[in-house]
Parts: C-alpha cells; structure tokens; sequence
C-alpha cells in the first residue's frame, strides 16, 4: 500500500450537541464507502475552536450544525468560505427543509436536514469527499 491509501482523511464535527455530533460519527462509521481511505474526527463544540482546527490546514471536509447556538452552523460555513483559500468541502446539517436557502447563501457544498438520516448523510460526504479525494487504484 501507498503513503496515499493509508492517509486517513480528517472530518471536522461542530455542534454544541453532544448528541448530534455522536449522530453524525455513528451514521458515518469509520469508512462510508470503500473507494474512500478511513475517517477521522474531529468532534468541537465551539466557533473559536473550529476556526483554530481549519486554520491548521490539516481538516478534508467540515460538518457543521446550523442548529448549533450560539455560533450557527451557516454563519461559520460563510465565514470560512470568506476567508479560507481553498476551504475544504462544507456540509451543513439544517433544522427545516426551508432552510436550504441559507445552506446556498453560506456557501456550503451541501446540506443534510435533521433529524439526521445516515444514508442520506453518507451519500452527501461521499460525494464531497470523492471530490476532493483522487481515486484509488
């Protein structure tokens, strides 16, 4: 095996929930798609720390809360996507379906509603990731 297919990829989880972050790892497991190297996490419950985990460079997608208070989920996914050149993938995990229109205004790749689905969910982040992933031989 390559350097490349035994790099795990980091997945940032923000909620001020404990609960919803568990929901998040637990519907996503440790490999969602087989094509896809393993995942590891990152769980933060606070803006300051999520800012100082992408400002090392070392996180591959980010999910993020809107639900989260008192820093939402959105305002994070905008704020990161203002100011960090080529910011990784962001999904959003939305309260109401009508809420898709501000997961658009924060620039965030996608957006899963809560209560949080995890076929839907493994779906959404397989797809970002293999966006951002070469595939493997």
């Amino acid at each position: 095996m390559s350097d490349s297919t035994n790099r795990k990829l980091k997945v940032l989880v923000y909620s001020d929930d404990v609960t919803t972050r568990e929901q998040v790892i637990l519907a996503l497991g440790r490999r969602p798609h087989p094509d896809l190297p393993e995942l590891t996490y990152v769980e933060v419950a606070t803006e300051p720390v999520v800012i100082q985990n992408m400002d090392s460079g070392t996180i591959d997608l980010v999910i993020l809360d809107g639900e989260a208070v008192p820093a939402g989920g959105m305002g994070i996914a905008k704020q990161l996507k203002d100011e960090i050149y080529q910011c990784p993938p962001v999904l959003v995990l939305i309260g109401r379906p009508q809420d898709a229109w501000l997961a658009t205004w924060s620039r965030a790749e996608a957006a899963v509603p809560h209560p949080i689905d995890p076929i839907q969910l493994a779906e959404s982040v397989v797809a970002l990731l293999r966006a951002r992933v070469p595939a493997q031989a």
